[in-house]
């Protein structure tokens, strides 16, 4: 009788240690996004992708934990801090723009998570250190989207260049960036200004450009914010043409910028023109399929560049996902380290904005297919081929 009461209560503590196995096995991502401040209109659709993403991965199911960091750095880092130390996530989403995701690399390092950022500029991934060897990023390098500006300009037979940016991370980087390609192009940058992401104003550094007399202007910003210096130049008569970044790739910018924008130049990932793209253009059917996804449940016409930085997040983790949990179950660090190495070993994952081939050197992993021209032509965007 004794034995027999043993038997059954080792049985039970074997069923109620497999359940508890069973609920530390869900993966757990954290995202945090800018769904409110001045990059609102790039963390909005990212935040809706979250929605569209799968529910399960490798047989585990998923449970994604979303939080506003309001387009602040210091709400991002104490978002991060949080997702990390008390819902003990095994990966981190975001955050939107580049001074957030630099101010989150601490964090992330210092406890060994792996983070997908969905910001623009390459310092957030380079150069590879020990911090950033547990970051990646899916929207393109900055460098990639210089040159094809520099490109285009150098094709139109523009040789003087004003450039004015964001007066943060995302503006230097780019001010470097473009210097180099303008360099190589040989074009010169004869003014430079810089704007702050929630200014009313931007007359003061407009009328130094103007007073350069440069034959385009290149405005280094993402979001609505990035209108104003367009639409100042456009009020006090700029008649050259006007360059614009990826990081406006986005119908919130064409609603804000109105006529002011037409004629506007701007690299963008694939997925903003997939519909336009040649049939043997292999981003096309990757582009579509996440645009039918998203317009289906958020409206015809919804779809931009950045919820696409958002998709591409979550198929480059449920492509790691499939080896992590070969070597580790999720919800330990053992698998989050795992995570991390599956991530960096990622290839030929096809995603809305191109495909990543990840190495130990290149946590972006995306060539030059993942980039186009195209340009704002009665109220749209128009694939430059």
């Amino acid at each position: 009788m004794k034995f027999a009461r043993n038997l059954l209560t080792g049985a039970l503590a074997a069923v109620l240690a497999s359940a508890a196995l069973t609920a530390r096995a869900d993966i757990t991502i954290g995202v945090t996004l800018s769904a409110t401040g001045p990059a609102a209109s790039l963390g909005i659709p990212e935040k809706n992708t979250v929605e569209l993403m799968p529910r399960t991965m490798a047989g585990h199911k998923v449970n994604y934990i979303v939080l506003d960091d309001a387009s602040d750095t210091t709400a991002a880092v104490a978002n991060a801090r949080r997702l990390i130390t008390e819902s003990r996530v095994d990966v981190i989403i975001g955050s939107t723009t580049t001074p957030n995701s630099l101010a989150m690399l601490d964090v992330v390092s210092e406890n060994k998570t792996p983070m997908v950022a969905l910001a623009a500029s390459a310092r957030v991934v380079e150069p590879m250190d020990a911090k950033r060897r547990w970051v990646f990023k899916t929207p393109q390098n900055d460098i990639m989207m210089a040159l094809a500006i520099a490109q285009h300009m150098a094709d139109q037979g523009v040789k003087t260049v004003g450039f004015i940016g964001f007066a943060d991370a995302y503006g230097e980087g780019w001010s470097q960036e473009f210097g180099k390609a303008a360099g190589i192009k040989g074009i010169t940058v004869v003014a430079s200004e810089r704007f702050n992401r929630n200014d009313a104003s931007v007359t003061g550094q407009v009328l130094k450009l103007l007073g350069a007399s440069p034959q385009a202007v290149l405005v280094a910003g993402s979001g609505t914010p990035a209108a104003l210096p367009q639409r100042t130049l456009k009020d006090r008569g700029y008649k050259g043409a006007v360059y614009q970044t990826h990081g406006v790739a986005n119908n919130d910018f064409l609603r804000v910028v109105g006529a002011d924008g037409e004629g506007t130049f701007l690299p963008a990932g694939p997925v903003l023109v997939a519909a336009q793209l040649p049939a043997s253009d292999g981003s096309r059917k990757a582009g579509l399929d996440y645009a039918a996804a998203y317009e289906a449940k958020f409206g015809k016409g919804s779809v931009s560049t950045f919820g696409a930085h958002a998709w591409d997040a979550g198929l480059l983790i449920q492509a790691a996902v499939g080896a992590a949990v070969k070597k580790a179950q999720p919800g330990t660090a053992e698998f989050r380290a795992a995570l991390r190495d599956a991530l960096e070993a990622t290839k030929e994952v096809v995603g809305a904005h191109g495909t990543f081939n990840m190495s130990p050197n290149d946590h972006n992993g995306l060539d030059q297919r993942a980039r186009v021209m195209v340009k704002i032509d009665k109220g749209g965007w128009v694939y430059q081929k």
